[in-house]
């Protein structure tokens, strides 16, 4: 069988760091993924997604992001049940994390904008130039020189 969730999203507010009894460390938070696509008035909506990582990587996840922080996680999905204080089922699904990356840098991920970030980068004024070399002008292509 085959649970596999792969997701890129943002938090949506500081991971919560906790430790078992037995002093395994677990952290919870809630990843914003947005979807591919627009409602019918245009807008973008997003799904939030209950995730829990435990251990090590829990200690890593906490003391490295942040509310608003873009990450991507692989793990798996995973249900439970309880029977809160007043008597009654409660069903969670959540994604048990167990490998993340930080998608953006520190300076990025704390609000700077990219204006800023091309402000430090040497090579600021390369910026708007063609990748390629091309300086706008027509290229002249015969049917001889494509390989297919």
């Amino acid at each position: 069988m085959i649970n596999r969730s792969v997701l890129t999203g943002r938090l949506t507010k500081d991971p919560e760091l906790r430790y078992t009894n037995g002093g395994t460390a677990v952290a919870t938070f809630i990843l914003a993924v947005n979807r591919q696509f627009t409602n019918q008035n245009g807008e973008r909506e997003a799904d939030f997604i209950n995730c829990v990582i435990w251990r090590k990587p829990a200690e890593n996840f906490t003391n490295f992001t942040h509310k608003g922080s873009l990450v991507g996680v692989d793990g798996r999905i995973q249900t439970r049940n309880y029977e809160n204080q007043q008597g009654t089922r409660v069903y969670v699904t959540e994604v048990i994390v167990e490998n993340f990356s930080l998608l953006e840098s520190r300076a990025e991920s704390e609000g700077h904008t990219n204006t800023d970030y091309n402000n430090h980068n040497p090579n600021n004024n390369r910026h708007n130039e063609n990748p390629y070399g091309n300086s706008g002008d027509q290229i002249d292509i015969t049917d001889d020189d494509l390989p297919f």
